[in-house]
């Protein structure tokens, strides 16, 4: 039984992870340049922190997507699996606002829409798995920090 879930699960992981690739394409080459010389809030955590909480969450992010699509056969499930490819969506088009872009100000007005979107998503979740919707509670917690420093950053940055 569990050999049968296993490539759904690892598609499932594989798929939360690109999210985090694709912004990691645009955020690795401004760490050390961009992001090096602007002013950050004392609060901001060091760098090598950012890549394994990001990888830990976008694995809890694949298994909670994975639990939700066994119950892919309503519509309920369906649009809960919706809303969460949007927030993989606008979690990636943050990295490139932000560390693309350079765009703070534009990256704190869109971390608002992605943090709504993964609060829909935990509780469409969790009304249809209760585990999938808290492994969405991490994920939730971190982007509320992110979204705290981004408006920090964007803040005292202001020209």
């Amino acid at each position: 039984m569990f050999k049968k879930h296993l490539f759904p699960l690892l598609i499932s992981i594989l798929l939360a992870l690109s999210a985090g690739f694709i912004g990691s394409f645009f955020t690795t080459p401004s760490i050390s340049s961009w992001y090096a010389f602007i002013n950050k809030p004392s609060f901001s955590p060091p760098n090598w922190l950012f890549a394994p909480v990001w990888t830990l969450l976008y694995i809890l992010m694949g298994i909670a997507a994975f639990l939700i699509w066994q119950k892919r056969d309503n519509q309920k499930t369906k649009q809960a699996l919706r809303f969460y490819g949007t927030q993989l969506i606008l979690n990636a088009l943050w990295s490139i606002i932000f560390f693309g872009m350079h765009n703070p100000g534009l990256a704190f007005l869109e971390i608002i829409f992605l943090w709504s979107f993964i609060l829909i998503t935990l509780i469409k979740f969790y009304q249809i798995n209760k585990i999938a919707g808290l492994l969405f509670i991490p994920y939730l917690l971190w982007v509320s920090f992110a979204l705290i420093l981004n408006l920090f950053v964007w803040m005292i940055n202001i020209s």
